[in-house]
């Protein structure tokens, strides 16, 4: 009896579908990710069991550095201190993050002027626009002018440089707002003085969205403290830290939050 024969099927499978599949999905993740802004220097947070979020959006940011860890210098604590100020908006509304930066700088350039008047400083419209794109800047207003003049990679080697005695902004434990301002004081007046005015901004040019979206940033800065954050290393000393929290005071920025990473509720505390 002659055998009977199975027809062979082809295992062939058609992938077609599944890759049109993988490319929706990974242009879908790429177009709404959140990507993380560089900054000049790298800080590990204190740890808390606080789930409340630091927002992404309409936030003024102050990394304090850490002493250096790299072992590469004979006092550590030479890189530790610095500080750096980033101002971050909204994409989707009127106030985006390049015109928040223009705003403080012009505001803050101003308020420096007044104090300096005879060592004024002045910023190109270039300068300015360069200011703009920029995510974090710690600099002395004396080095400002020069530091905006930089190509990138240049800026970025020079500001992640904690040994550099131009690097940071200047800051000291003067508590008279009304004298002569520390430069750290200069941008929270600036801060202060912008959040003021957009508070009380009644242009007919505005809708009634971008009106609510102006109160919005004010509240979060001057009234719930979510619009100021401090970021600091969980080893950099609390006087360093306490230093920061003393300037925001005496400039009238009473609220503001410390970013911290999550941790259990079971896990010890040092």
């Amino acid at each position: 009896m002659g055998k009977v024969k199975i027809k062979k099927k082809s295992t062939l499978i058609d992938m077609t579908a599944m890759s049109d599949v993988t490319v929706l999905l990974l242009t879908f993740f790429m177009l709404t990710s959140t990507f993380l802004q560089k900054e000049p220097t790298i800080v590990y947070t204190p740890s808390s069991v606080s789930e409340e979020k630091v927002p992404m959006n309409n936030l003024v940011t102050v990394l304090v550095s850490s002493a250096d860890k790299s072992g590469k210098l004979d006092d550590p604590s030479i890189a530790e201190g610095k500080l750096f100020i980033s101002f971050t908006g909204d994409a989707d509304s009127t106030l985006s993050s390049e015109k928040i930066r223009g705003m403080m700088l012009d505001e803050a350039i101003s308020i420096y002027n007044e104090q300096h008047k005879n060592n004024r400083i002045a910023l190109s419209d270039q300068q300015k626009a360069e200011f703009r794109t920029i995510n974090m800047i710690g600099v002395p207003f004396s080095e400002l002018s020069d530091v905006l003049s930089m190509s990138i990679t240049e800026r970025d080697k020079f500001m992640s440089d904690m040994t550099d005695p131009k690097v940071g902004i200047p800051i000291d434990d003067n508590k008279n707002r009304d004298g002569r301002l520390n430069d750290f004081q200069v941008w929270l007046k600036a801060i202060y003085n912008v959040a003021q005015r957009i508070n009380n901004e009644q242009s007919e040019n505005l809708s009634a969205e971008e009106r609510s979206q102006l109160s919005n940033l004010y509240t979060a800065l001057m009234r719930k403290g979510q619009g100021i954050a401090i970021k600091a290393d969980k080893d950099t000393p609390f006087t360093t830290v306490q230093m920061v929290f003393d300037n925001l005071q005496t400039m009238k920025l009473n609220k503001f939050s410390l970013m911290t990473a999550l941790k259990s509720e079971d896990e010890p505390t040092n």
